[in-house]
């Protein structure tokens, strides 16, 4: 195997060559299996081989490996392979998560985790957790940096209203946040931690080094681990923060499927739906017709019609506003068939019925198309030019 030296030097991969990085005797490493170093060691056996003292692990959505669906993780409070403690953190919040952090025994939280620049992918909610546990507990909190696979200069969508708050979005930050992990935490640190806590936490992050702004994953020469199970790819990621809206539709959104979120369709989508969105020449993107049948999850077993993405131009391509497009072009030709889906148990925690209205950060999205009005004014209502403009200059740590 040719391993080049990457372009992209990651903060795991700075703190493997240095531990003194992070201080402390008793370190709790919140990571799943996208923590790998470049030549892809997970980060806890490069860690603990480098001699950095980590004591536990922690567990977000999925599993430390990675091997159950969206809205599960897994079994077990050990990890077989270095034998350390594991504690799993989905769905825990507030005193729950505290004492959970409590009972670990550990100093500081060093955090590493791959996100992919999208609000409503909760890895990022994880650590946001687990910053306000730090903040109420009085504990360090580390990041090990990691680029953003999407990009850094691009933002889209609206702020979440905080009425909306779940864990597909905590915090006022846009769909489309164009921030790393670090800046993120650095962001959210001293406006919703402070807030939730009452003061915000001891953060420090673990820089990234030769990367900018402009540089999507693949010009990073960091090797490609896909994020969850159902982002299997960059195109993936780079459709996801748009076209996850279908997942709070009738819709397929392509999970059960070898291209989650490139694939929408749904029984009732016909030949026409690809011909509209072409007609439309949305910047970057190209519609192709298809048709495909789910293994699991929305129409399960059925064949549907529908769509696959394929991003033609990242620099151009505007998945939000692309996936707004793709709703109003349904809503005007299927009328009758376009729905919604609602929680099958009520409103389950959020005191939300629309699944959608979570998603994006309220339910105007959803009022607008069911009268309906075209959604792109949603855009113009709540654009801003880059992270720069919602989050502030003294957030960012890239060029």
């Amino acid at each position: 195997m040719n391993r080049s030296t990457p372009v992209t030097r990651t903060g795991t991969d700075r703190l493997r060559a240095d531990p003194s990085l992070v201080p402390g005797s008793r370190i709790g490493l919140v990571t799943n299996y996208t923590g790998v170093t470049a030549d892809l060691d997970t980060t806890v056996t490069a860690l603990l081989a480098a001699g950095v003292p980590v004591t536990a692990l922690f567990g977000p959505e999925h599993g430390l490996r990675g091997t159950t669906q969206a809205g599960e993780s897994e079994p077990g409070d050990h990890d077989p392979d270095s034998g350390l403690p594991l504690f799993d953190t989905y769905r825990h919040s507030g005193a729950e998560l505290d004492a959970l952090v409590e009972r670990s025994g550990v100093d500081t939280l060093l955090y590493d985790l791959q996100d992919i620049g999208s609000r409503f992918y909760t890895y990022i909610w994880t650590m946001f957790d687990l910053l306000t546990s730090a903040a109420r507990t009085g504990m360090r909190f580390v990041v090990l940096d990691r680029p953003n696979p999407i990009g850094g200069l691009a933002v889209e969508g609206p702020l979440l209203e905080p009425q909306f708050a779940s864990f597909v979005g905590r915090a006022p930050i846009p769909l489309r946040h164009g921030l790393t992990v670090g800046e993120l935490a650095r962001f959210l640190n001293t406006t919703a931690v402070a807030e939730t806590a009452g003061r915000a936490a001891e953060l420090e992050v673990v820089e990234v080094t030769g990367w900018d702004r402009a540089m999507f994953a693949d010009a990073t020469g960091l090797p490609w681990v896909m994020p969850s199970v159902n982002i299997p790819t960059l195109d993936s990621a780079l459709v996801y923060p748009g076209t996850g809206l279908f997942e709070g539709t009738n819709l397929s959104e392509g999970r059960g499927t070898t291209r989650p979120f490139e694939l929408i369709g749904a029984p009732y989508v016909d030949k026409r739906w690809a011909a509209e969105l072409n007609a439309r020449e949305l910047p970057g993107v190209r519609f192709r017709d298809v048709s495909f049948a789910p293994t699991f999850h929305k129409h399960a077993g059925t064949t549907v019609r529908g769509v696959q993405l394929h991003v033609t131009d990242r620099a151009t391509f505007t998945p939000v506003a692309c996936a707004l497009a793709m709703l109003h072009t349904l809503r005007t030709l299927y009328p009758e068939d376009f729905g919604w889906r609602v929680y099958e148990d009520g409103a389950e925690r959020t005191g939300h019925q629309h699944p959608v209205d979570l998603l994006w950060g309220s339910d105007r999205l959803r009022h607008i198309l069911d009268e309906g009005a075209d959604p792109a004014a949603l855009l113009k209502s709540s654009m801003v030019d880059s992270p720069r403009d919602w989050a502030g200059a003294d957030v960012l740590l890239y060029p």
